[in-house]
């Protein structure tokens, strides 16, 4: 297994794991999903946009750069009017919940934390993996939007590269509610550019991207569809995307980034910044 998860990471750039989560613990996980609404704020309701031309509303807000240590609430666009107004209903108008759920949640820091976790990061040869960042992914039926084409490492740089993603759906990811998309062996190309906190500090955009978006022609891509509980590990250069949700049918996953803290550097210029008092969480020293 250790072998195998090795050479599909070195040669695709990411692997599928079936069963990874247990029936019970993807319903009840899904469960809390569907709830997190509840707790979103009525005022102030934030836009997250994963668009790829660098002023999407999130790279001018506070609320998202102070996001690390908390969990915070990030509406899809066209689920807000211009006034602050919901536009649908409040159990789809989110579009994500992030980034430390791994830390402020005990079912998802049971999940993250768990052993099955730690001997995934172990196979992949991780000394002193840390858990970076978390989020709760909803792509809710004909809202969701889409994910452009990207790559982790873009938002999450080290050096060298060791960054890993676990993209764990509670639903059936299909080609119709948004699966993921991949460019097979595209991490072997390097990271192609950076979201990075902007050097002119008088700048509306705290958040800037060093240089335009890459084009990837479509027909590079290859849809992993895949079941509910299975975990999607994924290479921080790999290039992939997600189309938007036209379909009746909602595709919640829980998702978190692992890094290498141990002859790796993780880059001061990221948007997302550990403080002193709360550094992120080394997995192999949480029980």
């Amino acid at each position: 297994m250790r072998n195998l998860l090795i050479d599909q990471i070195r040669e695709d750039g990411f692997a599928v794991i079936d069963d990874f989560l247990t029936p019970d613990e993807v319903r009840d996980l899904l469960k809390i999903g569907q709830n997190l609404h509840q707790d979103a704020p009525k005022e102030e309701r934030k836009v997250f946009s994963a668009n790829a031309d660098g002023k999407s509303a999130q790279s001018r807000e506070q609320y998202f750069l102070d996001s690390a240590d908390k969990v915070r609430y990030f509406f899809e666009e066209g689920a807000v009017g211009e006034n602050g107004e919901l536009l649908v209903d409040p159990s789809i108008a989110l579009n994500k919940v992030g980034h430390a759920l791994h830390t402020e949640h005990p079912a998802f820091e049971e999940i993250t934390f768990s052993n099955r976790v730690k001997e995934v990061c172990w196979q992949l040869g991780f000394r002193r993996p840390a858990v970076a960042q978390s989020m709760y992914i909803f792509k809710n039926p004909g809202i969701g939007g889409e994910v452009k084409s990207h790559q982790d490492a873009t938002y999450l740089y080290t050096e060298p590269s060791t960054t890993i993603g676990f993209w764990i759906p509670l639903e059936d990811a299909t080609l119709q509610n948004g699966c993921l998309h991949f460019i097979k062996s595209s991490h072997k190309s390097g990271v192609h550019r950076r979201w990075i906190r902007n050097p002119d500090k008088s700048a509306d955009e705290l958040l800037v991207y060093d240089r335009p978006a890459p084009l990837y022609p479509q027909s590079n891509f290859v849809a992993v569809p895949v079941k509910a509980g299975s975990c999607v590990l994924i290479h921080s250069q790999v290039v992939h995307r997600s189309d938007a949700n036209k379909s009746e049918r909602s595709r919640h996953a829980y998702t978190f980034h692992v890094i290498e803290t141990e002859d790796c550097e993780y880059s001061k210029e990221n948007w997302l910044q550990p403080s002193e008092d709360r550094p992120f969480p080394v997995l192999y020293e949480r029980k």
